[in-house]
């Protein structure tokens, strides 16, 4: 899906390890403590799992804002979208990026007859909640999370 959102943001789906590996700077703007070679560790174990990642690129090329997705099903929500580490740069934010990112997988979703969209936000991020609470998301449950230690 190619289209271009905004006069200033093209949005495309980016796809493949080095592509993706590209984008280490943004995704760790959510991440902070994610290393490099972190994160191509777990692209290498998501990938196989149909993880794909849609990005908004400005006008000279660069991307200034993307997200991860899943699309897979649950006894409790049917076929979904799951939204993965949704990020926008920092000088982007409040130009309607995140809000094109949002519906490209809006639309994404029902072209591929999902029946909900989910993701998880942190529970600090009150920026990301009150975007979420505008577009339209409700909070359905608890996310329960228990590190292992090996």
């Amino acid at each position: 899906m190619n289209r271009t959102a905004t006069p200033a943001y093209t949005l495309r789906e980016i796809a493949g390890l080095p592509a993706m590996l590209a984008q280490y700077p943004l995704i760790r703007q959510l991440n902070p403590l994610l290393d490099l070679e972190r994160y191509e560790e777990l692209l290498r174990i998501m990938l196989p799992q149909n993880y794909r990642m849609v990005g908004a690129f400005s006008e000279s090329g660069t991307c200034v804002g993307l997200s991860g997705f899943w699309i897979a099903a649950k006894f409790y929500s049917g076929k979904y979208l799951e939204v993965d580490n949704f990020v926008v740069e920092e000088a982007h934010r409040s130009a309607g990026v995140g809000k094109l990112l949002s519906d490209w997988m809006l639309q994404l979703a029902s072209q591929e007859g999902c029946h909900t969209i989910m993701l998880d936000a942190y529970v600090t991020n009150s920026a990301a909640h009150r975007f979420y609470f505008r577009e339209g998301f409700h909070i359905k449950s608890y996310h329960f999370f228990k590190t292992l230690t090996p």
